[in-house]
């Protein structure tokens, strides 16, 4: 079930309603059933690989705590690397699998002496990789020590399949969400409607806007060849506002879900297109997952207090693994690597930049070159983008010249001017809505003076983001972008 189907209508004011009902003892039954109700509304055979997961590390860490106390032991690493093993092997087998076994053929008759790897024909579990990773979260916190065990499977089960944010996250840790579903959550009418507030924000995000610009996008990268220069620049332009509108607007409808119900679900955006570095831009942009490999990855490499060549090396392999995460192909890799190629670009010019702020006489902090750096950030960023929507590398190519304005075999047939112009002011429109309501809340603390107005003053904007929802939208559902990973 998508938050954008018509059955999360009837679904999430039931769930909540029942949720309050029952006693407290019983809620984890029940949240866990809707959870699961709400997975298997996809593919409902893969909840059996969810269960499997499920039962395989919470078997895991008990048997971390069978092996005694941190610091590690040689039967408590075992523990870890068996269910860290069984995690991964899931995921490679359906998500990787044939990507690998692709570039062994390739391999294969390059060196004409290797035997060829069988293709498979299975479909990616949705949510696998958020799943994954929030369970091996679990694995490690257990391991290290600083998270008790969840002795009680149901209770286990639910921080896994807590259904806001069980198939695009926030990746949950398990000191937040965990430690929250052994509390009794009391409803507060003033946190309701802060989470219905949120999820009618979302839902303007992904409906209105992002799948606005969706249609644009989708059409100038389907022939990337025949659009016309201003159409591919602008097909850029657009995507990296309409997978911020999609990703950011599932989340916030999922943290307002929760927080309805009562649960604080982790901050997963801040605002990433006003970032003054590309750093920055992963402090703000699904910070749920760069804190995941910050953490889990980087931090156990070294991090930061190495050699300047071994720290390139753990940038390097993060964003790489981060790419990865992302899809099961080259272009995701190269997405990846060019945002670690920005940040060692960025700190290999840091003194000679500071050198040339003094020499003319430009105040490092002040607005200009923070306008500047913002600006140069954003549009690096909206580069990357296009290897990250492209399908293949030729096709990113292909963008990539339409955008220089190369030439092509035949006249350009996708213009900016062969969209509905009626459907362009729409969206343009809403994406104007967008960046004010962002810099307001960026620049204009939005969020203290939103909460200062009587909700007779908010009444007419509800209603306006109601109707723009019901009425703007594009007739057809478009799934969430991240979906399929």
């Amino acid at each position: 079930m998508s938050f954008i189907d018509y059955q999360f209508l009837l679904f999430f004011p039931l769930v909540t309603l029942v949720f309050f009902a029952i006693r407290p003892a019983s809620r984890w039954i029940w949240l866990l059933a809707a959870s699961c109700w709400f997975y298997m509304a996809f593919v409902p055979v893969y909840i059996f690989i969810l269960a499997a997961i499920v039962c395989a590390d919470w078997l895991a860490a008990l048997g971390m705590a069978h092996c005694g106390p941190a610091p590690s032991s040689a039967p408590r690493r075992a523990c870890l690397l068996a269910g860290t093993f069984f995690n991964l092997g899931i995921l490679v087998f359906y998500k990787y699998w044939n990507f690998l076994a692709a570039n062994w053929d390739a391999l294969a008759v390059w060196t004409g002496c290797l035997p060829k790897l069988p293709a498979t024909d299975v479909i990616l579990p949705i949510g696998l990789s958020f799943v994954t990773f929030q369970t091996l979260a679990y694995l490690i916190e257990v391991y290290r020590g600083t998270q008790p065990v969840e002795r009680h499977l149901g209770r286990f089960a639910t921080y896994v399949m807590f259904y806001p944010q069980l198939v695009a996250g926030p990746i949950e840790r398990p000191g937040n969400l965990l430690a929250q579903l052994r509390r009794t959550q009391v409803f507060d009418t003033a946190e309701a409607a802060a989470g219905l507030e949120l999820m009618l924000w979302g839902f303007f995000k992904k409906v209105v806007v992002a799948d606005r610009l969706a249609e644009f996008v989708d059409a100038a990268y389907a022939s990337p060849a025949a659009a016309s220069a201003p159409a591919a620049i602008l097909a850029a332009y657009f995507f990296a506002f309409q997978i911020y509108c999609d990703f950011s607007g599932y989340t916030d409808i999922a943290r307002g879900a929760g927080r309805v119900m009562g649960f604080d679900i982790i901050l997963n955006f801040r605002r990433p297109y006003f970032s003054r570095s590309v750093g920055e831009f992963w402090r703000r942009w699904h910070i749920s997952l760069s804190s995941w490999f910050r953490d889990y990855l980087y931090i156990p490499l070294g991090g930061n207090r190495v050699t300047a060549a071994r720290w390139a090396f753990n940038t390097m392999v993060v964003f790489l693994a981060s790419g990865l995460w992302h899809g099961a192909a080259w272009t995701f890799v190269v997405w990846g690597g060019l945002h670690g190629l920005f940040l060692l670009c960025s700190r290999a010019t840091d003194a000679w930049r500071r050198r040339a702020c003094a020499f003319f006489r430009v105040d490092p902090d002040g607005p200009l070159r923070n306008a500047v750096r913002t600006v140069l950030t954003f549009h690096l960023v909206t580069a990357a983008w296009v290897f990250f929507r492209a399908p293949t590398w030729n096709a990113a190519m292909a963008m990539f010249r339409r955008m220089a304005g190369g030439a092509t075999a035949a006249a350009p047939s996708f213009t900016v001017a062969s969209t509905v112009p009626s459907g362009l002011w729409i969206t343009l429109s809403a994406l104007a809505v967008l960046v004010l309501a962002e810099a307001f809340a960026e620049f204009g603390h939005a969020a203290d003076r939103w909460r200062r107005l009587s909700f007779w003053i908010k009444l007419p904007i509800y209603v306006a983001l109601v109707l723009c929802v019901m009425n703007l939208g594009v007739p057809h559902e478009k799934p969430f972008i991240y979906f399929q990973f």
